[in-house]
């Protein structure tokens, strides 16, 4: 099951509510109201950055044509007439995405931000805080996924490589571990010639499947079922070489499992990452989060210097292979509800609860 989350709408249902958000400028609000003026005729957005009046001279309407009707004009400033800044720019960066994936040749940023609508200063500053990427490493993620689909439909590499649109082979190949997480050719045929250690185990929230490369962990996945895990982990890598693990490697397992069981004990393991530069950006953000903590993806964007960034930061948390090193469980909406994980809802609010305990078991033995 995929992580998906569903932020709660913020409630306005009081004059005093709005207020607060006009003071704040919550952002939230912006969909829900307009406040109006009446020393000067206008009337706002709740974001507008002009000067905020006395309490007194401020009222509230549903909408720009409810305030409209009240007689009063839209702000120069704030344009509350118009769909949201934050819509706008979205719409932009979509026009700049369709763009960079439909052309075969990576656009320059004049043609990227022309058909955005925006000076190429502005559109590199717009496009960043909406996708969390420059426009630059959103077109190589792109050029990543056309090479990683090229090299299973093209007869040779390098038919792949040009379709892809890479100029060089020398380009790709500088970077084709990274992106691939192998060479191309070991890619091209489905992980042929790799060797991944992998071990099944119990533990108490059901089956366990824990996988590694010659990088180190590559796969923690959780299931009721060991044979459905080893399954849909062979579809990964299906001409790649499975191997079961020997004693060395069922320590690592007994470490994951015991993490599981006494979250207290913590989880070091060597990771193999795979993914793409926002994707490791976040993965790295989760493995910071301290045992027994959460936080929302609006904070988990927030750290990570992409605020406008939420969905793409749950999109992330989604993609994530390795469970429990890599701790997307702790990731919580806003409101502190428990959204979709990949192994189960369930799995991840006892993750949550027994983390919880050992904080306070933990916090319980300090000296006082």
């Amino acid at each position: 099951m995929n992580e998906i989350t569903t932020e709660p709408l913020a409630i306005f249902d009081s004059d005093e509510a709005k207020w607060t958000a006009v003071l704040a400028r919550d952002a939230a609000a912006d969909d829900a109201f307009v406040y109006a003026v009446r020393t000067t005729g206008v009337y706002c957005r709740p974001t507008c950055p002009s000067r905020r009046p006395r309490r007194e001279n401020a009222e509230f309407h549903a909408d720009a044509s409810a305030a409209e009707r009240a007689g009063y004009r839209p702000c120069q400033r704030c344009r509350p007439q118009e769909q949201p800044l934050a819509q706008r720019h979205a719409q932009s960066v979509a026009r700049a995405c369709r763009l960079i994936e439909t052309s075969e040749d990576l656009p320059s940023l004049d043609e990227m931000a022309q058909a955005a609508g925006l000076s190429r200063f502005h559109f590199h500053r717009v496009f960043t805080s909406v996708t969390g990427l420059t426009p630059k490493a959103y077109a190589v993620a792109c050029r990543a996924d056309r090479a990683r689909q090229a090299l299973t439909e093209r007869e040779t590499v390098t038919e792949a490589i040009y379709d892809a649109g890479f100029n060089s082979s020398g380009r790709f190949y500088s970077g084709a571990n990274k992106m691939l997480g192998m060479t191309p050719q070991r890619y091209r045929s489905g992980g042929e010639g790799l060797e991944i250690r992998f071990a099944l185990g119990e533990c108490s929230l059901g089956s366990i499947l824990v996988a590694a490369g010659d990088k180190g962990i590559c796969a923690i996945s959780l299931g009721n079922d060991p044979e459905a895990l080893l399954q849909e982990f062979q579809d990964r890598f299906v001409n790649a070489n499975l191997v079961p693990g020997g004693k060395d490697f069922d320590a690592w397992v007994a470490r994951v499992v015991g993490f599981v069981e006494a979250p207290g004990l913590g989880l070091a393991l060597p990771l193999d990452i795979r993914g793409t530069a926002f994707q490791q950006r976040v993965w790295q953000a989760l493995t910071e989060i301290p045992v027994g903590n959460t936080i929302s993806y609006k904070e988990l964007a927030e750290r990570i210097g992409s605020p406008q960034s939420v969905r793409a930061v749950a999109r992330a948390c989604a993609a994530n292979t390795i469970a429990l090193a890599i701790p997307c469980h702790r990731v919580v909406r806003s409101d502190g509800g428990l959204s979709g994980y990949r192994w189960g809802v369930e799995r991840k609010r006892a993750l949550i609860e027994r983390e919880a305990s050992t904080e306070v078991a933990l916090t319980a033995q300090e000296p006082t």
